[in-house]
């Protein structure tokens, strides 16, 4: 009986891995994606800050193309005052003057905030020059080791299937239906469950003294009073070699 719960132990922890290598490979095209989602979340808050820079590089531009055209029509301005032959003539060229003349100023000042917000976004995007050097090629290695632990689950699934089918072969046809409908009632897929601290690690109930030297025994299959689930310790060697790994 030792050998045959040995065995049920064995299937129990290889479902139990086949369960988390199965959600990890169901569950890949979904952290793929979320992956790639941070990666792009990184890249549109970067071109956010290009289009800041951008931006207020082309407002200064159009302020200095208006300037440009406003001293055009300056000149023309300041002619007129220059020749004007009448009072009427002299006050509209000194207003159309003093309005051109006020315009640009206020156009000298939006330039002086844009060129003053340019280098500010500058700044902020010197402070991330690393991560935007490198954010392709993170994003690249990423997804490499992505696809490297999915390829490795993938073969590591197939191995274990292999294994379970080997040991699940050998229990006998009683013990492998009581094991399967143990494992079939759940949604943790959990059969056999380990005795810690005097209590079953599946429903968390204290077992009886005598029930706890009997698991110990392995004599016999024992069974969890509350959930019914089959009952084992783990033995002192054992506990050793996994502390030392």
């Amino acid at each position: 009986m030792r050998s045959e719960l040995e065995k049920l132990i064995d299937l129990q922890k290889t479902d139990t891995n086949l369960r988390r290598l199965k959600q990890i490979i169901e569950t890949a095209e979904q952290r793929r994606a979320e992956i790639e989602q941070e990666f792009e979340q990184h890249a549109f808050s970067i071109r956010e800050i290009q289009n800041r820079r951008d931006t207020a590089n082309a407002d200064r531009l159009e302020l200095e193309k208006k300037i440009a055209e406003n001293k055009t029509y300056l000149e023309r301005a300041e002619r007129n005052l220059k020749h004007a032959q009448n009072q009427k003539e002299y006050e509209t060229a000194m207003r159309e003057v003093d309005a051109l003349q006020k315009q640009n100023s206020a156009f000298e000042t939006q330039i002086v905030e844009k060129m003053t917000e340019a280098e500010e976004v500058e700044k902020e995007l010197a402070e991330r020059a690393d991560e935007i050097d490198t954010l392709d090629s993170d994003r690249d290695a990423a997804l490499k080791a992505f696809d490297k632990e999915l390829a490795a689950a993938e073969a590591d699934y197939k191995a274990e299937t292999s294994k379970r089918e080997k040991v699940f072969n050998t229990l006998p046809g009683n013990l492998a239906n009581v094991y399967n409908r143990l494992a079939q009632r759940g949604r943790d897929g959990i059969a056999v469950a380990e005795v810690i601290n005097g209590s079953c690690s599946a429903c968390f109930m204290s077992l009886r003294p005598q029930m706890q030297v009997e698991v110990k025994r392995m004599s016999g299959i024992v069974t969890c009073e509350s959930c019914t689930r089959i009952l084992y310790v783990v033995s002192r060697e054992a506990q050793s070699e996994a502390t030392a790994n």
